[in-house]
């Protein structure tokens, strides 16, 4: 690169302090979160991605120097998009994981929504659920939102797994009831806008990763 071409000391700096300012303000998203899928989280995650990447291209074009830093993500491993170039509609298609660790406050929690409910209803409901897991599943996964099960996870006796948020671009909205019978069917990796994963693999990355730089 020419030197006419390179970044000045002074864009170097400003870019490190749009890493700081984008820093502080993934750590307030963070702090007020919602939930596992809080959109604001990752609206500063990716702008927090593009600011690290900003500074990184610009400190190696000044100084020849690199970051440690390696912001993890799926996006390397999508296929190349082919979807349309304006979208005129959507899909968001969300995987959640749990391992069932405590039956018992599951069934407890269960049985806590059928004895509010009351009535005829509650009364099948909560002769339905006795000692049944897959019972108990149905009525809290029927009583609560997914968002609201995924941040109170611990309650209902649940430990999370791995998660994954896909948007996918469509030309139209499909018809009513046109996908109901297969809705994961259509997903096709290469109409994916962008996509969000959580996985312990990625603590246990930069478990590694810090590792390496102590040794």
């Amino acid at each position: 690169m020419s030197d006419a071409a390179q970044p000045t000391a002074a864009e170097v700096r400003a870019a490190a302090e749009a890493v700081k300012a984008a820093l502080d303000r993934h750590l307030e998203a963070v702090e007020r979160r919602t939930g596992d899928d809080d959109p604001a989280v990752y609206e500063a995650f990716n702008a927090l991605a593009a600011a690290a990447e900003a500074y990184d291209e610009r400190l190696y074009d000044r100084y020849d120097e690199v970051t440690p830093f390696e912001i993890p993500g799926a996006d390397d491993s999508l296929p190349p998009y082919t979807g349309p170039e304006e979208p005129h509609a959507l899909s968001v298609l969300i995987r959640r994981d749990y391992a069932v660790v405590e039956p018992e406050r599951l069934l407890a929690q269960a049985q806590r929504i059928t004895d509010v409910e009351g009535g005829e209803e509650g009364a099948e409901s909560a002769a339905m659920v006795g000692a049944s897991t897959h019972a108990a599943l149905g009525v809290l996964f029927g009583e609560y939102e997914p968002d609201e099960i995924a941040s109170r996870h611990k309650e209902f006796g649940l430990e999370e797994g791995d998660s994954t948020l896909w948007v996918s671009a469509a030309e139209d909205l499909p018809e009513p009831g046109e996908w109901l019978h297969a809705p994961f069917e259509q997903a096709d990796p290469e109409r994916i806008v962008c996509r969000f994963d959580v996985s312990a693999v990625f603590d246990d990355e930069l478990d590694d990763d810090l590792e390496e730089q102590e040794a």
